[in-house]
């Protein structure tokens, strides 16, 4: 046992090592600008590419072009942020990239390893997690229900691991386990990697000891900052603890914070010194006050039964490691690291280990061994519970819920057959249940839609980090996003294995959906991120196509299989596939995963092609004009209106018309031809960097066959971005 723990250590320290120097996770900033020009160095941006909830006074790394600069969070809140930089860079800064990596974290677990390898006790428990050949001791001629046999289980074995695919009611069941316990009288820790997930699986056991009448304010508690909005005002939260037993410091709280928000605000208009000096005293007084809060927290963790934070969180916190708990619960193993849930393990005399090996695994950086062996797998795997699953076979300490209710049968038929080996199955009234949703626009009745951008063009791209892109894909997912919101569906997602396509969309949802962006109706991210979510609809956007040679490691690799799966199974009623068919049948090796996926809606009657996107385009949004690429009136308007420039970019090669020639010459505006070494492979039009013509002139496209489409977007976010990655 002191073997892996030396190995898990040496892991960690590897992966820091690389985090150090490499980095890992970066954000886009724009519109920064120096509060004082004399040290320190105080920079203020008051936009960046995605909320962010960076801790006061973590190291961070801006990236100004070339440059590398040191730099400390001094105030961090949604999407304003002010650092101080170890040097002056200019006044006024229009983008940056910030780089984050809370290594740190990392650091703690190797300490708290390191005190497991003094407890005989930890150890054994971490042992028969890694080597869980025990024979069962419950009693199976007992079992009721499936909650009755995992609460039988977690009383007579000292670890169950439990196999809940998505939609089987993983939640329901975990929930019903831990209130179980609770009524009992045994303490119980719940932990998972992600807030959202504890907040979930939190908010259900209350939910639960609520209706029996049970419930007794402060014996459940979601302890950690990070909480969502589904908890709020409930009596689970230190905030509601804190209102009712401290109102005095519940109160000095918010109101400096409401005196931080509204100064952030003056900033964002103004470079005034004095305020962003009052704001850094403002952060002080707050730290004061937390200090304070954090004496009275500590009193409600020893107060409570049943505990839920994050992995992070109890890796850090003594109130949380230096306990024993009768059950701890790990939520979503595949995506944590092995030495994190051994860690989890080593606090509690019975420990339930949840989650589906066959989703997204943990993320590590490093390229080294011993990372790839316990960083970069699952806990299942290096445990041996899955092996015989391809037979049929269970390993007794695997506990599968096999019976899904979230995707309509049309949907989960795929991942059932090539996923789950045939061992899920959908519950009887799936159908009906989902039915509402498949009926509406686009594509009625239909629930599973491979939407095929084949002969379309060559859109794909690679951003200026090395992630792939594709305008078409992405302005076709926009107009089935619009038809489903206008068809009724308020509550979609969007996904993609690539980044910069992320970017793409959530910038051009930002521009011309960005209410329904803010309120939640639409939610866009890369399946990575999207991992224990759901949706009514999603649509998923594969990206690959012409004229990249292959598609990335991301659709064929090692872990595809697992991306495809959280991708196609985050949805309800209604699954969107946009992909280039001819490409990946060209590309892609039939035993692959996206192989398997399009041949399947193929073989269904899932298909839609390009050459019957007029049946489906009902509701053209304003800023967004589909049309045929020979008709060019709304063209020629733009020219003869255009302000300042129209550019023009032709893929290499190709050259205008003397029809195109004579239209362009029609403007009196400042007209550039594109050519660079790396055109992008399709013609485009671009009007005031405000609007965008593509596919047009479809003379000078590659790779397309009638109908000749072309679309206009009047998006100068979409203009600016896209510029920015050529």
């Amino acid at each position: 046992m002191a073997t892996y723990l030396q190995l898990w250590q040496k892991a960690l320290q590897i992966e820091i090592s690389y985090l150090k120097k490499y980095g890992s996770t970066r954000y886009r900033l724009t519109h920064g600008y120096a509060i004082n020009e004399r040290a320190p160095y105080i920079y203020y941006f008051n936009t960046a590419s995605t909320t962010t909830s960076i801790p006061i006074g973590s190291k961070v790394t801006l990236w100004w072009g070339e440059r590398k600069i040191a730099g400390r969070v001094l105030s961090s809140e949604g999407k304003s942020m002010m650092v101080e930089l170890e040097q002056y860079i200019g006044a006024v800064l229009s983008e940056l990239m910030l780089q984050y990596d809370p290594w740190e974290l990392l650091d703690e677990l190797i300490n708290r390893l390191q005190d497991i390898r003094s407890s005989k006790k930890k150890r054994a428990r971490i042992q028969k997690m890694l080597e869980p050949t025990m024979v069962p001791l419950h009693p199976i001629e007992k079992i009721k229900t499936n909650v009755h046999e995992l609460v039988l289980r977690s009383k007579y074995n000292p670890i169950t691991f439990v196999w809940g695919p998505p939609g089987t009611g993983k939640t329901y069941t975990l929930a019903r386990v831990i209130a179980n316990k609770y009524l009992k009288g045994k303490k119980v820790l719940v932990l998972s990697q992600s807030n959202q997930a504890v907040d979930v699986l939190m908010l259900e056991i209350m939910r639960f000891v609520d209706k029996q009448n049970k419930l007794q304010v402060g014996e459940l508690l979601r302890y950690g900052s990070q909480v969502s909005e589904i908890l709020q005002d409930t009596p689970l939260t230190i905030d509601f603890l804190l209102k009712k037993n401290h109102p005095e410091l519940s109160k000095q709280r918010e109101e400096i914070r409401n005196e931080r928000h509204l100064l952030k605000k003056d900033l964002g208009g103004s470079f005034s010194t004095r305020d962003s000096e009052t704001l850094l005293e403002i952060e002080k007084k707050l730290a004061q006050v937390l200090d304070k809060i954090r004496a009275k927290e500590t009193t409600f963790v020893k107060d409570a039964e049943v505990i839920g934070t994050t992995l992070a969180k109890a890796a850090t916190d003594p109130s949380i490691y230096e306990k024993e708990y009768d059950l701890v619960i790990i939520d979503e193993v595949s995506m944590a690291y092995i030495p994190q849930v051994a860690f989890a393990v080593s606090l509690g005399k019975k420990s339930i280990v949840c989650g589906d090996f066959k989703q997204l695994p943990p993320i590590a950086h490093a390229n080294h061994p011993l990372v790839n062996e316990w960083l970069k797998e699952d806990v299942f795997h290096k445990s041996g519970v899955v092996e015989g699953l391809k037979e049929g076979a269970l390993h007794p300490h695997l506990f599968l819920l096999s019976e899904q209710r979230r995707m309509h049968p049309d949907i989960s038929a795929f991942t059932n057959q090539f996923v789950y080996f045939g061992m899920v199955k959908d519950y009887k009234s799936m159908y009906t249940v989902r039915e509402p949703i498949a009926n509406r626009a686009p594509f009625p009745t239909m629930a599973s839609i491979l939407l095929d951008t084949s002969h379309m063009g060559e859109y794909c791209m690679r951003s200026t980090s090395g992630s792939r892109f594709n305008l078409l894909q992405v302005l076709l997912s926009f107009q089935v996003i619009h038809e489903l919101y206008v068809g009724g569906s308020k509550n979609i997602g969007y996904t993609t294995p690539y980044r910069a396509q992320a970017e793409l969309m959530d910038t051009l949802l930002q521009d011309l959906y960005n209410q329904q962006l803010q309120n939640g109706e639409i939610l866009s991210a890369t399946v990575h991120k999207f991992q224990g979510s759901e949706r009514e609809v999603m649509v998923f956007d594969t990206v690959d196509s012409f004229p990249e040679s292959r598609p990335s490691m991301l659709l064929t690799g090692k872990e595809s299989e697992r991306l495809i799966n959280v991708a196609v199974t985050r949805t309800k009623g209604k699954f969107v596939h946009l992909a280039n068919r001819n490409y990946i049948k060209q590309k892609v090796y039939r035993d692959k995963t996206i192989r398997k996926l399009v041949e399947f809606q193929e073989s269904t009657n899932q298909l839609i092609t390009s050459g019957q996107i007029g049946t489906w385009i009902k509701n053209q949004h304003e800023e967004v004009t589909w049309m045929h690429a020979k008709k060019l009136e709304k063209l020629m308007s733009d020219v003869r209106s255009a302000k300042s420039e129209i550019l023009v970019s032709l893929p290499e090669g190709k050259v205008l018309s003397d029809e195109w020639n004579r239209l362009l010459q029609g403007s009196s505006v400042k007209l550039i031809f594109r050519q660079e070494e790396k055109q992008p492979p399709f013609p485009f039009v671009m009007v005031d960097n405000k609007i965008l013509w593509l596919g047009v002139p479809y003379e000078a496209a590659i790779g397309t066959l009638p109908p000749y489409i072309s679309v206009r977007v009047h998006s100068e976010r979409l203009c600016t971005y896209f510029l920015s990655q050529l």
